[in-house]
């Protein structure tokens, strides 16, 4: 794993999309075993880059017990325009998840990633870019956890892939 830039700074709040989509990276690429997913629609953070598939792609296949799981508030943004990561999900949909939150959750504004327990990024407020990451940090990221946990309990949808017919 590379050392972040001297910008990209972790434990202090950082702004800047451009930022924010390399540390979102930077998290993706540290992560060995899981990945927990939580945001609005996955259209910040360069989800459906080249470079973020490769991420996740690698992350799915380098490790048998390897796991994603992605809670989203809408799932359009996903399916319309994350088709690399669609590509994902119908390879490793034994292992990859992807679920839609019920009207209960749709207050919620931030959205994070957390990778193995102990590295984290957190976007304070969809739309502001001002985020805050760290790298084996495990107070913070049992936290959010804990939150992850409390989303999944506001799970209303699964994203499945079907054939469409006409």
């Amino acid at each position: 794993m590379t050392s972040p830039n001297a910008i990209l700074e972790p434990d202090t709040i950082i702004s800047g999309e451009q930022l924010y989509n390399e540390a979102v990276s930077l998290i993706l690429k540290s992560a060995q075993r899981e990945l927990l997913i939580f945001d609005q629609d996955l259209s910040r953070g360069s989800f459906s880059s080249l470079e973020n598939f490769h991420c996740l792609q690698n992350f799915l296949s380098a490790n048998i017990a390897s796991e994603l799981t992605i809670i989203l508030q809408d799932a359009g943004y996903f399916q319309q325009k994350c088709p690399r990561l669609i590509s994902l999900l119908q390879i490793y949909g034994h292992k990859m998840r992807v679920h839609v939150t019920n009207s209960s959750a749709r207050h919620a504004k931030d959205c994070f990633i957390l990778a193995d327990g102990a590295h984290y990024i957190k976007r304070i407020h969809i739309d502001q870019a001002r985020f805050k990451y760290a790298l084996n940090d495990r107070r913070n990221v049992e936290t959010l956890n804990n939150r992850f946990m409390e989303l999944t309990d506001a799970i209303g949808d699964t994203v499945t892939l079907r054939p469409l017919g006409l």
